[in-house]
């Protein structure tokens, strides 16, 4: 069984931008928290939501480099919070919680891609860790922010990544499997999926309802600085100067594209009354049917979603893993 995923259609497609899609949303009165805010498609989303009228508040690890790069979003607020330290996550809910403020958005946008093994001070593979398991601490503990809103979107950003492969729940954190960077972050970006079919799931009964995203390919972000040039090369992303190609239909796309998808899930009324979807090009993704596998495989052009990314049973069953990993 999975998820209902009928695009619907929205108007929007993977050549429009942030702001065409919010434009006519007022945000005023909102809150906004957007993870990764400062830098790539995070920073895109936080600004337009900003002008849109939100309060926006940016987690980030590096409070001067986000304030620096914030210069450009007037009156957006920095935090301090680090992914992959739960206490960190703790203070930060505790703080906001304590302003007594409702939460309308929580844009999951923070993430690493291929990194080397790296594990977190409870030895979670990093990747699995940041993407989703951060995440989901997160969004557990600004829960009662996200019910006082009457109303709140939790935006999962996840990736077409999905391909390399769904969660392997006999071994989270490469501790028996040779680790593979693209391996361990397809498992991450598929737990991003999953996370908003469970979420949506619990919190709908109390007005939160999750999406989950593909940006499309956004390669001047930073975050392919782990993959070899020759990938990139390879990947058709950068031309022989190494200038990033922008064909939409291929999924390659400006930052204000990247950042569309996610604020479309985030502000767009048409979405009222939906949720635990897999979303991409401002809409509701098909499900790949198994016929169509090795084609969606084969290229970019075609959107849909793999079904283990969507599946409840696998969802439910990683929300209940990841309560353990997390207390």
């Amino acid at each position: 069984m999975t998820t209902a995923q009928q695009p619907l259609p929205s108007g929007f497609g993977a050549a429009s931008t942030a702001e065409e899609v919010i434009k006519g949303v007022d945000l005023t009165g909102k809150v906004a928290i957007v993870t990764g805010g400062y830098s790539g498609i995070g920073l895109e989303t936080a600004r337009v939501l900003r002008s849109a009228g939100a309060d926006v508040v940016v987690p980030a690890r590096d409070l001067q480099r986000a304030r620096a790069a914030l210069e450009t979003v007037p009156g957006a607020e920095v935090e301090h919070l680090d992914l992959l330290d739960p206490a960190s996550i703790d203070a930060f809910a505790e703080k906001f919680l304590a302003s007594g403020r409702p939460l309308h958005i929580l844009v999951d946008s923070a993430g690493i891609m291929a990194t080397p093994l790296t594990r977190d001070a409870r030895g979670y593979e990093a990747q699995f860790a940041t993407n989703h398991l951060g995440h989901f601490q997160l969004a557990a503990r600004l829960w009662p922010a996200l019910v006082a809103a009457g109303g709140a979107r939790v935006v999962s950003v996840s990736s077409r990544g999905i391909r390399f492969g769904g969660v392997d729940f006999d071994d989270l954190h490469f501790e028996h499997r040779p680790y593979e960077p693209f391996v361990a972050y397809g498992q991450s970006k598929t737990a991003n999926a999953l996370f908003a079919v469970e979420l949506d799931r619990r919190g709908r009964s109390q007005g939160v309802r999750a999406f989950a995203v593909h940006p499309g390919i956004i390669i001047d972000t930073g975050l392919a600085k782990h993959v070899p040039a020759e990938a990139v090369r390879a990947s058709g992303a950068v031309d022989a100067q190494g200038r990033p190609v922008r064909d939409p239909a291929r999924q390659l796309k400006t930052v204000a594209q990247g950042a569309a998808t996610s604020v479309w899930c985030a502000t767009d009324p048409r979405l009222a009354g939906l949720g635990g979807v897999y979303c991409e090009n401002c809409d509701i993704s098909p499900l790949v049917a198994p016929e169509e596998e090795a084609a969606w495989r084969a290229g970019a052009e075609t959107p849909g979603v793999l079904p283990y990314a969507v599946d409840p049973e696998a969802a439910a069953r990683l929300w209940e893993v990841s309560e353990r990993l997390t207390a």
